[in-house]
């Protein structure tokens, strides 16, 4: 199978049609388009490392979820790690390529993994932005979910459940108290705002990965909000780009990058 059916398959699950107006998805290097896919190395973000990756695994597709080209360039040279990451990626004959927002609004995307690794059921958009064709099926693109779980459980309970799952070393939450949790909202990334939406739907509890110091304040009434970090938020994401990949090419090889791409550290 060529990259380039690799990558129809991508955007036949989130189509770049459904990416923010900011964003800059899709084919960010593609001298290898054309030729046959030898393995791709799913990430987060695409650094010196993740291609250096790449080419030891003998993968031809590098697939992040953050574009690598994101601002525009006036220069490509190895002053900066864009630079010498482009430089690498084009000497290498590696394509790269990104599925960003359009990811996050299509339907069983960032959020809806997010839902499934902690047990949430029957998610339903928060903010739907209209339909799109996917696979032939109408289906309705969006931002931010809500979901449920089975049965109620304590705010406690709750937050052990996230910091398990999103293997987080902190939780910042703001100061309100629930009597329980049942309806929780999510959003990948920077998902701040969406907060009028998860109240307005009736949440117990909004989690994303940015939420930001003064958006914190006035809602302790409202509804628990957790701010877990951009990449915690993000990391199965790779689990949505590895299924569809496989989907479309089963006996291809596909590798999670183990190169460390958050710029984050935890003391």
């Amino acid at each position: 199978m060529k990259v380039k059916d690799i990558l129809g398959a991508l955007e036949e699950f989130a189509p770049l049609a459904l990416q923010d107006g900011y964003d800059n998805a899709g084919l960010q290097i593609g001298l290898a388009e054309d030729a046959e896919a030898t393995g791709a190395l799913l990430c987060l973000d695409v650094t010196e490392e993740v291609v250096d990756e790449a080419a030891q695994q003998g993968c031809n597709l590098i697939v992040s979820h953050h574009p690598l080209l994101f601002r525009p360039l006036k220069s490509i040279t190895p002053a900066d790690y864009v630079g010498r990451t482009v430089i690498k990626a084009i000497q290498q004959g590696i394509a790269i390529y990104a599925s960003h927002t359009n990811l996050d609004s299509a339907y069983g995307g960032v959020a809806f993994k997010m839902a499934e690794k902690l047990g949430l059921m029957a998610p339903k958009w928060l903010s739907p932005k209209g339909s799109y064709l996917s696979g032939g099926v109408e289906t309705m693109a969006g931002e931010g979910i809500i979901a449920a779980f089975p049965k109620p459980m304590s705010q406690r309970e709750f937050m052990e459940r996230v910091k398990e799952e999103f293997h987080l070393k902190s939780l910042r939450t703001n100061m309100a108290e629930r009597e329980s949790i049942t309806h929780v909202a999510l959003c990948g990334g920077a998902g701040a705002f969406l907060i009028p939406k998860a109240i307005e739907k009736g949440a117990d509890a909004f989690i994303t990965g940015e939420i930001g110091y003064h958006r914190f304040f006035g809602h302790e009434n409202d509804m628990l909000l957790l701010e877990i970090g951009h990449y915690e938020s993000e990391q199965y994401t790779l689990e949505v780009l590895h299924d569809i990949i496989k989907k479309a090419a089963p006996n291809m090889p596909i590798t999670i990058a183990k190169s460390k791409t958050n710029p984050i550290n935890y003391l």
